[in-house]
């Protein structure tokens, strides 16, 4: 088997518990480089709250928003993307305002929300940590916009995240609904959307985000038949490649079909257990101690 293509989750994979890479993953997409193995970060994110860590691990290929966006970023070229549509993000917001939820969406180069709490918190702590280079301005209806000078990456916090979606014609990407509570009502109310992708992560006990120290469960909700596995099938036809010449790595419930659609599919130690038990293998590191460098040296000959 020969690998020409190695795709990898970001959190809680490539990069350590401060967001940083570890200087062993570095080395080893050196590695890849010099053997002409390409690297496609795959990530729940978007582009824009990625670009810097795309650039400092020198991805050539990006799937972001769980598969939602994909761009060539070699040539700079945007080669899918699927947005909700009006009717999917109202049934979200209506969903959230059922049952008390805090919701907050991706977009192209923005992520909106009513309040920084959870998922969108961490994002902020995280691409925001210099407020030096922070500048925020409200508009007429005291919605507060801050944007980042250094980057192309903007938080909406608004009155109304529906009602500031549909007034500036947004393009929505995914939708985060996040509590604290039991989300079994939740999550049967999203079953029964045919039309969604629907990805539940617990962020509790073991898998707490230490980051900004809470404990939280959220669903990740995208159009229909949207995923890291189908978009990593795409790519390997824009690439015309088959599966066998790809691994992947990952640690989260939403690396599954990744893991799935790739010749190899590595967890790292980390990892959740369901994505062990589709593993082909299951490395010793967690991603803080190189645990995707360890998958590359485990399958790639030097």
């Amino acid at each position: 088997m020969s690998i020409k293509l190695i795709a990898t989750d970001l959190d809680g994979t490539m990069l350590a518990s401060d967001n940083s890479i570890p200087q062993t993953n570095l080395k080893a997409i050196q590695a890849m480089k010099e053997k002409h193995i390409s690297l496609a970060v795959c990530t729940g994110k978007s582009y824009a709250i990625s670009k810097d860590i795309c650039k400092q691990c020198n991805a050539q290929y990006g799937i972001f928003g769980n598969g939602t966006q994909i761009i060539d970023l070699k040539e700079q070229k945007e080669i899918y993307r699927h947005c909700l549509t009006i009717e999917e993000l109202s049934f979200c917001s209506q969903l959230a305002g059922k049952h008390h939820l805090h919701i907050h969406a991706y977009g192209d180069n923005f992520v909106i929300t009513e309040e920084l709490k959870y998922m969108d918190l961490r994002n902020y702590a995280i691409y925001f940590k210099s407020h030096n280079s922070v500048f925020g301005k409200y508009d007429s209806d005291f919605n507060l916009v801050l944007h980042h000078s250094q980057s192309d990456l903007s938080f909406y916090i608004v009155k109304n995240l529906l009602q500031y979606i549909l007034e500036h014609d947004l393009a929505i990407f995914n939708v985060i609904l996040s509590g604290e509570d039991d989300l079994t009502e939740v999550h049967s109310e999203l079953k029964n959307k045919s039309d969604l992708t629907v990805q539940f992560i617990s962020k509790k006990g073991i898998y707490k985000d230490e980051l900004i120290n809470k404990e939280y469960d959220y669903f990740s909700i995208a159009p229909q038949n949207i995923g890291k596995g189908s978009a990593l099938d795409f790519l390997k036809d824009y690439l015309r490649i088959t599966t066998s010449d790809t691994m992947s790595i990952g640690d989260n419930l939403n690396d599954i079909d990744l893991l799935k659609s790739s010749g190899i599919g590595v967890a790292v130690a980390n990892a959740y257990e369901p994505v062990k038990k589709v593993a082909t293998y299951t490395t010793i590191s967690n991603a803080s101690s190189g645990g995707f460098a360890e998958a590359v040296y485990q399958f790639i000959t030097f």
